[in-house]
């Protein structure tokens, strides 16, 4: 006889917890949710089983998620191992034709199977691509002094629609084709994953990071945004650093089309899932409508 491991306690808790996320999976079924996976997490193997776990939780109760994933310490350390040394511009990596070989390598190769592996024996089914698949991103240079850094000037998003619809949950390498024969260009996760947001009108983006979420001038976590306080909070200065390319592509998002954007804390157990299927959330929410509530059909 299997030995009981919960307490009836335990047990009513955990009925009562999945009663009350009734209302958000019919607000959600069929929804398109793009989730950014990156941060110490991805570092972690019992973090990325549990993120695996959550994504394949979202597609059982009807979602379709789409992973699109970074990898950045990934890559140093594979540039390290090798002897690239980087240069830097203005604070920032410019990514030559070594280091763009390296970080192709990294993120559609060992990173992109580590997830969908991780999909895999969470009992999902997944594939991984890169924004090079079926010409799914194509890129200029974001900055010439940057090298091979790349900025989305077209999407073609349908490769995706066609493997979430067939019931297997994408897994996008941030690695992309440009305007010219043979380049590659290395694109900001945060930055792909918006794009690839905005271009599925998704009905959300969560971006997973290692911090709480925006903060106001007081250090607290703001829990609701809407882009004109965001821009409020970033002309006054408050909003900065790191946190400015994350709400910068949150706007972006939101004028595609994309319903909400949540940047909330990786790093959380289960926060993907506590963001969408209770009333607490997790971390920080920028919309510019309301909440989407599916409507109640009456029978008979």
């Amino acid at each position: 006889m299997k030995q009981q491991t919960l307490t009836m306690q335990d047990a009513q808790n955990t009925a009562k917890m999945l009663s009350e996320a009734l209302p958000y999976l019919q607000r959600y079924e069929d929804a398109v949710v793009v989730v950014k996976f990156g941060g110490n997490a991805m570092g972690d193997d019992g973090a990325m089983a549990e993120f695996a776990r959550d994504i394949v939780l979202m597609k059982q109760v009807g979602l379709h998620p789409v992973v699109v994933h970074g990898g950045g310490p990934m890559i140093n350390e594979m540039l390290s191992k090798l002897g690239i040394k980087s240069e830097f511009v203005r604070g920032k990596r410019v990514t030559d034709k070594a280091t763009v070989e390296v970080v192709e390598m990294i993120l559609s190769g060992l990173v992109n199977k580590r997830i969908v592996q991780a999909i895999m024996d969470a009992g999902g089914r997944a594939v991984g691509i890169s924004g090079k698949d079926d010409d799914l991103m194509v890129c200029e240079a974001d900055d010439p002094e940057l090298g091979f850094v790349g900025r989305p000037v077209e999407m073609n998003v349908q490769v995706l629609r066609d493997l979430y619809l067939a019931g297997i949950i994408p897994v996008v390498a941030p690695v992309a084709t440009g305007m010219n024969d043979n380049e590659t260009f290395n694109v900001n996760g945060d930055t792909a994953a918006g794009a690839i947001a905005g271009a599925l009108q998704a009905d959300r983006l969560l971006l997973l990071t290692d911090v709480a979420g925006v903060k106001g001038a007081d250090g607290q976590v703001m829990t609701s945004l809407s882009p004109e306080e965001i821009r409020k909070l970033t002309s006054d200065g408050v909003i900065a650093g790191g946190m400015i390319p994350k709400t910068e592509t949150a706007l972006k998002a939101i004028e595609e089309g994309v319903r909400a954007v949540t940047i909330l804390d990786g790093r959380i157990p289960n926060a993907a899932l506590l963001e969408l299927f209770t009333d607490h959330g997790a971390g920080s929410q920028i919309r510019s409508t309301e909440p989407r509530v599916k409507p109640r059909v009456k029978r008979g």
